[in-house]
């Protein structure tokens, strides 16, 4: 009884926490409307690392020295983040949230199939046989060449590259750097970028509303983040991981209720594509774990 209290809590935190990147990302786009892309990514930036840095303090994480080969891991991975970061919100300030959102969904997927081929994780046919359709799903979505194509959509894909390379390093560090030390260190790596490419566009003039956008969407970045974490120390994972898909669905109320963007048929049809596909991963991955354990 408790293992399904706790799988129901679980489930529960994963949707909060997919809620909280959803509100980040449509706060995001409504701050678009008054201020240029890298001069939000420094804003929010600003507003994050500050928040990030208050926290690493209060849980003594603040000043840890990571060793050498952890420093080059955190470098490739703040490069995940920064090129992942700038990647997809210059595809979500001109392409529906909705549309943005579901290429992402694709991340699992991407992940399973970077991993077996650079970190030699035993992956069957099976699973690559899901991570081809649900990548056919990406390109349902996308639609290269047809009538309703978004060009800014492969900056969407290329988001994707990023981020795999980001949570492929994030594999690779040693188990004891702190969580709030790693996120601190991409948080800066960002507001730097964030910074200095700022200097590149005309600043435009920070109003009240807009300063409290770009706060907002710091808060709601790190708030789910948090609940994240607390997501993936309860429960089974194989029964919580698919609840992350259900970002689709705020990003799809978000985009109808905040710009009036309503998804058309073939990016609902790749979006239960890639969506189907990177449950059954879960699946086959579990089913996995336990033949493992039982051998």
């Amino acid at each position: 009884m408790n293992n399904l209290s706790d799988n129901f809590r679980g489930a529960l935190f994963m949707s909060i926490s997919m809620a909280g990147f959803a509100l980040n990302d449509a706060t995001v786009k409504l701050a678009s409307a008054d201020l240029g892309l890298f001069q939000i990514i420094l804003l929010r930036g600003v507003f994050a690392c500050l928040l990030l840095t208050l926290l690493a303090w209060h849980r003594r994480s603040l000043f840890y020295r990571p060793s050498r080969g952890d420093t080059m891991v955190l470098i490739l991975r703040a490069t995940g983040e920064v090129g992942g970061t700038l990647c997809f919100l210059t595809a979500l300030f001109n392409m529906p949230i909705a549309n943005a959102t579901a290429i992402l969904q694709a991340l699992p997927l991407a992940v399973t199939l970077a991993a077996a081929l650079f970190l030699d994780e035993a992956v069957g046919w099976r699973r690559y046989s899901a991570i081809a359709v649900g990548f056919i799903g990406v390109l349902i979505i996308v639609r290269p060449g047809g009538e309703g194509f978004n060009a800014y959509a492969l900056w969407a894909v290329a988001a994707v590259a990023f981020i795999v390379l980001r949570d492929l390093s994030t594999r690779l560090l040693s188990a004891g750097v702190p969580t709030l030390f790693t996120a601190l260190t991409s948080g800066l790596a960002i507001t730097v970028v964030g910074g200095v490419l700022a200097l590149t566009e005309d600043w435009a003039p920070v109003s009240g509303p807009s300063l409290a956008l770009t706060a907002g969407a710091a808060f709601f970045l790190l708030f789910a983040y948090i609940f994240g974490v607390r997501t993936m120390r309860m429960g089974e994972v194989s029964f919580i991981s698919p609840f992350r898909y259900t970002v689709l669905i705020w990003a799809m109320i978000l985009g109808f209720l905040l710009f009036g963007e309503v998804p058309d048929g073939w990016t609902l049809v790749g979006s239960l594509v890639v969506v189907g596909m990177g449950i059954y991963t879960f699946y086959r991955e579990r089913r996995l774990l336990k033949a493992a354990a039982a051998q």
